[in-house]
């Protein structure tokens, strides 16, 4: 598959490779569960497919080999994320927690550090979070309270997080934390990489409307950090956040564009005769595949090596349009399914269906997000 010096395969060449081993290894990598399956499931379900295709070689490339990676083109990420959530593999949500973290380590951690973790991501052997929201901040992220205090030997952290995405499994967390005062705002923040087993932490998991523990709050009480888990400049965390946030709205949305598409497929499939309202299903597809369109070229920017940045959100402004449109559709052509059906399909469309009223929010609400795109791409006003 590769050469001693790296890839040795073109984009086109890795998809048709990729597509025909996973039809060789489909009855291997599939889920041991019906539905949708618990939490646990899905993490356990995420870890083996990682695994699998890290070993075989595919979740290799696409990185630099600078970090265990084999090199060659990010669309060979966004495209086996694709594969693998398009056959019902992984879930899109919890694979694509790494394409939001790793590329920000890569870019602002120590090199040293940055081989040796990013490995353990990609191979499914550690699971990370993202500390950014806060009780009380709402969108603005620059308001944010825990602190870290320099100490002889590192940080001391206390403080508190919410809203925190599998932290509850973590074994790392990258962590916003305040080091200057609030009057400096923007510059008075670090980031941290931080062991989830510290002494200190403590995380609480909050059950949302669809009845998962995907979140939680997390508590950080005189949590030790050293100073080599410091990523980026001291005080100069909001360029770190920066560049992760974008990440939240590029590769990671192309993959839920893949579980999107099966989706509505699978609404095709199992509908009632003249159920689907031609008029919705023509805008519903629409508003998918402009999305697509979208995120793919997305994808093609980041791959051309141009940095990502606000206009990421648009991807996410169409993403959340799409998704509710997507589930909102299958509540009106499947009502007894979404629900009160008790079967494990059934159970299926209903948790879809609630996680989708979240779409408008998760990755940064939607309200925000046209803010951004009137301010920074419209010019229609400053940001403060």
């Amino acid at each position: 598959m590769t050469g001693s010096g790296g890839v040795a395969m073109d984009v086109d060449d890795f998809r048709s490779s990729v597509e025909s081993w996973l039809d060789d290894n489909q009855h291997m990598l599939a889920p041991e569960y019906p539905g949708s399956g618990t939490l646990d499931q899905q993490m356990a379900q995420l870890a083996k497919v990682k695994r699998s295709t890290y070993d075989a070689g595919w979740m290799r490339m696409g990185w630099p080999e600078r970090v265990g990676g084999l090199g060659g083109s990010t669309l060979m990420r966004a495209y086996l994320g694709e594969a693998l959530t398009t056959r019902g593999l992984a879930e899109p949500g919890l694979y694509s927690m790494t394409e939001v973290l790793a590329p920000t380590m890569i870019e602002y951690a120590a090199p040293q550090l940055a081989a040796t973790v990013v490995p353990a991501l990609l191979r499914g052997d550690e699971t990370w979070c993202q500390g950014f929201s806060e009780p009380g901040t709402g969108s603005n992220l620059a308001s944010l309270s825990c602190r870290a205090e320099r100490t002889e030997d590192g940080w001391r952290v206390t403080g508190q997080k919410v809203w925190t995405s599998l932290a509850q499994y973590a074994q790392r967390c990258v962590l916003l934390t305040r080091t200057g005062t609030m009057e400096s705002a923007h510059r008075g923040i670090t980031t941290l990489f931080v062991d989830m087993d510290s002494p200190g932490i403590a995380v609480r998991p909050i059950e949302t409307m669809h009845g998962v523990d995907e979140f939680s709050e997390v508590f950080f009480d005189n949590v030790e950090v050293p100073f080599a888990r410091t990523v980026g400049e001291v005080d100069g965390g909001w360029a770190v956040a920066m560049d992760l946030l974008p990440y939240e709205r590029s590769t990671s949305l192309w993959h839920r564009a893949a579980f999107l598409h099966r989706r509505l497929q699978d609404l095709l499939e199992t509908a009632p005769p003249g159920a689907l309202e031609p008029a919705k299903l023509g805008e519903v597809t629409q508003l998918l595949y402009a999305f697509r369109a979208r995120s793919r070229a997305t994808q093609h920017r980041m791959a051309n090596g141009e940095r990502l940045g606000p206009e990421t959100s648009l991807d996410k402004v169409m993403l959340a349009t799409a998704e509710q449109a997507i589930f909102d559709l299958a509540a009106d052509t499947l009502p007894s399914e979404v629900t009160i059906g008790d079967d494990p399909t059934s159970e299926r469309w209903r948790t879809e269906f609630l996680y989708a009223r979240a779409a408008t929010i998760y990755g940064g609400s939607i309200e925000i997000q046209r803010n951004i795109i009137a301010r920074r791409l419209l010019n229609l006003g400053s940001d403060r």
